[in-house]
């Protein structure tokens, strides 16, 4: 497994660390390869000098031979996006999965990305168009969170949040969630044949393809 995660010049890197820290444990069975992010010495290299992982500073052009390069670079058989900001291409949507801290589609695409998601959805919450935010996880296709769904879980938005205390809640569910749904792809529980979202297979009694608005 190879993540790719951008993090921010002094810190971020927190969902990785949980990736990292449920390979050790066993709760994601796979090996993470390597972590690539777009910031040289920020929180992310922080993270992967801690875990002992191998980090690629990945300085674009951000195209599909660049991508193509790095996977092959590394032997990578899956990729996750955790918290990376930019235009994936090239990829394998078989094989690729990417988390978003918001509901898709409504609260995706280009510049929709972490304080930015839990600020629209607090407006829209304050407007009496949604009840929830959600942790949505989704197979990755050329254009930003377009693959198909994988996973959604529901974070109840109360009276009086903002961005940043929505957002904690939501961190906190996907910090829990993400190897857990990510063990699931790499080991062929969850797939899809990368072409139609209707081919997409999930474990038998799995209750996490819709939640509540």
């Amino acid at each position: 497994l190879l993540v790719f995660s951008s993090g921010t010049k002094d810190g971020g890197g927190s969902g990785l660390r949980e990736l990292l820290r449920n390979a050790r444990t066993g709760v994601l069975h796979a090996t993470i390869v390597a972590v690539v992010s777009n910031h040289a010495e920020g929180g992310v290299f922080h993270v992967a000098q801690q875990y002992q992982v191998p980090f690629m500073h990945f300085t674009g052009p951000f195209n599909a031979e660049e991508y193509q390069k790095i996977i092959e670079v590394h032997g990578a058989e899956w990729v996750a996006l955790s918290g990376w900001l930019k235009l994936a291409a090239g990829l394998d949507p078989q094989r690729t999965i990417n988390i978003h801290p918001g509901p898709l589609p409504r609260f995706g695409g280009k510049g929709m990305y972490g304080k930015h998601v839990h600020a629209a959805v607090v407006e829209a919450f304050k407007a009496g168009e949604v009840t929830t935010s959600h942790v949505t996880m989704h197979f990755v296709t050329p254009q930003y969170d377009e693959g198909p769904v994988i996973f959604r879980y529901p974070i109840l938005v109360e009276e009086g949040d903002d961005g940043p205390a929505l957002g904690e809640r939501v961190n906190k569910v996907e910090h829990g969630w993400q190897s857990y749904i990510t063990n699931l792809v790499v080991n062929g529980l969850i797939s899809w044949d990368g072409k139609d979202p209707k081919s997409l297979k999930v474990p038998e009694g799995y209750q996490f393809l819709e939640a509540k608005y």
